[in-house]
């Protein structure tokens, strides 16, 4: 999958919200809270995501993917090498992201949303 697919993925989810935080990285947010995040420019190659606390581990020991830089504390991972990733997983894993922080809402902001995850 390359970056373009991913940013579109990431807006099709119910209630997802871009913002440009931290001098330049354009963050993907469900209910005011990150799933996804990457550099906002033409030269992206990254991107990074949150993950199960089980995946972690098995995901960073993979090639392409990397402990996210200040977030991997929160299980964030980093994909750096696209290539390494098909677009089924990827979208798998996004949609994961978007799920996870999706499940954390309140359900009164989860019924705001709208649908399920």
């Amino acid at each position: 999958m390359n970056l373009t697919k991913a940013k579109q993925l990431c807006r099709s989810f119910p209630g997802v919200t871009e913002e440009i935080k931290w001098s330049g990285v354009l963050v993907y947010c469900v209910g005011g809270k990150m799933f996804a995040a990457t550099d906002n420019d033409e030269q992206a190659r990254r991107l990074s995501l949150k993950v199960e606390d089980d995946a972690f581990l098995a995901l960073t020991d993979r090639p392409g993917f990397v402990p996210a830089p200040y977030l991997a504390r929160a299980k964030w991972v980093m994909i750096d090498d696209f290539k390494a990733v098909s677009d089924a997983e990827a979208a798998s894993l996004l949609r994961r992201a978007y799920e996870l922080i999706f499940a954390k809402l309140t359900k009164k902001l989860q019924r705001e949303i709208g649908g399920t995850p």
